[in-house]
């Protein structure tokens, strides 16, 4: 793995430490165990990640010193089917991923929610959705046994 890989790697789990740490309650014995819809989600988080990972390491190898965002960026519209999965990530991940985890994550009483789309940044989208939901899906079962 390259230093640029583990530099990478690094922010990417210290971003994913953002989003548990001040959550750390929802993991605890008395938050209980894993419902199967959370089981599902943190299943999908963890392939979005491996497999995520995977292909941007694969681009910082192919690409070198043109493994820049704006180049990962075009690269999603070098044609018409690319583009439609590029602009559905773009619209998803740039715009309604920022205010849903911000305003849902609230709501739920989730802690430090503004953290979700930088960590989808240096994560992948697939992995932040995954994990925004089995998270959340905690938080309301933690609500609910509280009270």
């Amino acid at each position: 793995m390259s230093t640029k890989e583990l530099f990478y790697v690094a922010i990417g789990l210290i971003a994913i430490a953002m989003t548990i740490y001040p959550n750390r309650h929802l993991f605890t014995r008395r938050a209980g165990g894993l419902s199967a819809l959370e089981a599902f989600y943190y299943l999908i988080a963890a392939a979005g990640l491996v497999i995520g990972w995977y292909f941007n390491f694969r681009f910082m190898r192919e690409y070198g010193d043109a493994a820049t965002w704006s180049n990962w960026v075009k690269l999603l519209f070098v044609n018409p089917a690319s583009a439609s999965g590029g602009q559905d990530l773009l619209f998803a991940n740039g715009v309604l991923f920022i205010p849903w985890t911000i305003v849902d994550g609230r709501r739920a009483g989730m802690k430090w929610n503004w953290i979700w789309f930088p960590m989808s940044a240096v994560t992948s989208f697939a992995f932040a959705m995954a994990l925004f939901l089995g998270m959340k899906e905690r938080q309301l079962r933690w609500n609910r046994s509280q009270g």
